[in-house]
């Protein structure tokens, strides 16, 4: 499906009916990213919309020369969400660069949001502020490795920290699938602006919704331990970092993964029947 939105025909799929959840995708990948980890939840789980977009310059939505901040790209989530939605709850969900989207959305639909998910979110823009830890790989494969295309064993072998067949089809499908195709060109101009222009984090008071962060032990990209210091924003937040797990944490710790985020999405169906109760 399509909306137009400030010019941009955003492409997006939405499954199921009921709740909405808008799940954003991270830096250079597409939809798939998120469709891969969230769908296989609802599987047994009536009840839920699932809406998933292409940012633009990302599968196949295109970008537009006047997109050229993080500030301008939240515009746009913001918009669309207006457009497909409009008035009603949701959920956000993000990972990585979604997850810096996702607190923007929260700041900006703070009274909307009723549960928010961070998956190995960014929570600083400039990479040199971050805290991140050194680059590990707990479990080598030199052997999926040589069977690789080079460049696609370059692309896995940099972000693995545990490199089996089934990790490396997944990352294959459901993340490099998106970068092949990333308007490259549109991004390396945005990454100038990557930083929003201002704290994302000063909410008007703490969210007091259900709130899921998994980070990854071994994620030398968007670290963990920043996030942690986010966490006063949250006090109905779960914060779980896994051990095995870098920056794709869902697909390394895909059973942990589902584990928390089926426990996350129970916690906001108990927080709105207790409202309509009350």
């Amino acid at each position: 499906m399509e909306c137009i939105v400030r010019d941009v025909p955003v492409y997006y799929e939405s499954y199921g009916s009921g709740l909405p959840i808008i799940s954003i995708h991270g830096y250079t990948p597409d939809h798939r990213l998120m469709k891969g980890c969230m769908e296989p939840l609802f599987a047994q789980r009536p009840g839920w919309q699932r809406i998933y977009l292409d940012l633009p310059g990302m599968g196949q939505t295109p970008g537009h020369e006047s997109l050229k901040s993080t500030d301008d790209m939240l515009d746009v989530v913001i918009d669309f969400i207006d457009a497909v939605i409009p008035g009603q709850p949701f959920l956000i969900a993000g990972v990585s660069y979604g997850g810096y989207l996702s607190r923007g959305v929260l700041k900006r639909k703070f009274d909307q949001v009723a549960g928010m998910a961070l998956i190995c979110p960014v929570i600083l823009g400039d990479r040199g502020q971050r805290d991140l830890p050194p680059r590990t790989v707990i479990v080598e494969n030199a052997q999926l490795l040589a069977s690789l295309d080079p460049a696609d064993a370059q692309e896995y072998g940099s972000m693995a920290v545990v490199q089996d067949e089934n990790n490396w089809k997944r990352y294959r499908e459901e993340l490099l699938s998106g970068v092949r195709i990333a308007n490259e060109s549109f991004l390396q101009r945005l990454r100038q602006r990557y930083s929003y222009s201002f704290d994302v984090d000063v909410l008007p008071h703490p969210f007091s919704r259900p709130v899921a962060i998994l980070v990854g032990r071994q994620d030398h990209v968007a670290g963990y331990r920043d996030a942690w210091r986010i966490l006063k924003n949250y006090p109905r937040g779960t914060f779980a970092v896994l051990d095995r797990a870098g920056h794709n944490a869902h697909i390394e710790q895909s059973q942990l993964f589902h584990t928390l985020i089926s426990e996350w999405l129970d916690r906001v169906l108990e927080s709105i029947s207790q409202k309509q109760d009350s």
